[in-house]
């Protein structure tokens, strides 16, 4: 593992624009819904103010603009929070984007219970539920710096709509650059036990990373996958562990309606049916308050985690 430092995912995709521009890819076009500061699209801006333009506060224009951008041969990146790209410009990307199969990227940022003091008005939990509806969408969640990076790299390498979703809230970093890979539709096996499986994504993990640790030094073997594509779902390693740990735990900063949680049930239902325990947001809106304090609130620290999993290793 490399040595922990905490980055917030929307630093990462900054960066990784910063970086993809920088390398000479030329076709990279940003547009901004006048958040740019907070999601980091500013890096860019900055260095690029000719391929950077802030649509203001109009969302569902913004995602028009860049679908006819993207008919040009541009990539376009559209960047605003999770509540105002997946929620109110939903009609945009299923009619303008997702209708048309175009090469557009949504990049929303803030998502989760994390927004913290935002309170439930943005507090989108509901984001992969609407962006796994549309067709051919694929929906990415990354789990740290060196992940979010690869998933805007792979997005942009990517012929179609992605939905991307990042966090404001800073989180370690559990990848080590030296052998990380990453792969659209691929998860990966972080821990290995059999007593039971556990498989999270985005700010989720490395929480579950925590419990899971604190588990196996109670004589509990955890199998922990992170899941940084919920769509397509990697459903081999899903029904790998559904075959040799029987049962499944999901955790997600997200409802249990809709998400990754329910992509985990239609997939071992059909394939190989076993219990599964979704932790999430279950079926409630958020609440203001400081980031961890909401979580914790929600049952989504470590230690509640742990417990979650702990009560359903033993169930009969």
């Amino acid at each position: 593992m490399a040595e922990m430092k905490n980055v917030a995912t929307r630093d990462s995709y900054g960066a990784a624009l910063l970086e993809l521009a920088d390398a000479g890819h030329d076709d990279i076009i940003v547009f901004d819904a006048d958040l740019s500061a907070s999601t980091r699209t500013e890096v860019f801006a900055k260095k690029y103010p000719e391929r950077f333009f802030d649509c203001g506060i109009a969302e569902a224009n913004m995602v028009n603009v860049a679908a006819g951008a993207s008919t040009f041969g541009y990539v376009p990146f559209v960047s605003t929070f999770a509540m105002f790209a997946a929620g109110r410009a939903y009609e945009q990307i299923r009619n303008t984007i997702g209708y048309p199969a175009l090469n557009v990227k949504i990049a929303a940022t803030h998502g989760g219970l994390s927004v913290g003091e935002d309170g439930a008005s943005h507090q989108c939990c509901e984001d992969f539920a609407l962006m796994r509806t549309i067709p051919g969408m694929v929906v990415m969640c990354p789990a740290d710096d060196l992940e979010a990076r690869a998933a805007v790299r792979a997005a942009y390498n990517h012929k179609g709509p992605v939905y991307l979703r990042f966090s404001r809230l800073a989180t370690p970093v559990i990848h080590d650059e030296s052998n990380f890979r990453f792969e659209i539709g691929k998860g990966e096996v972080l821990c290995d036990g059999f007593d039971v499986a556990v498989i999270s994504t985005g700010l989720m993990t490395s929480e579950a990373l925590k419990a899971v640790k604190a588990l196996k030094q109670q004589g509990i073997n955890v199998r922990l996958i992170n899941m940084p594509t919920i769509k397509p779902l990697d459903e081999e390693i899903v029904l790998r562990a559904a075959r040799e740990c029987h049962r499944i735990v999901t955790v997600e900063e997200h409802s249990v309606i809709g998400g990754l949680g329910e992509a985990v049930c239609s997939t071992v239902s059909e394939k190989c049916p076993v219990p599964v325990r979704r932790l999430g947001v279950q079926d409630c809106y958020g609440t203001s308050g400081p980031a961890w304090d909401v979580l914790r609130k929600f049952g989504l620290t470590a230690d509640a985690i742990a417990e979650e999993i702990r009560e359903f290793a033993k169930a009969d």
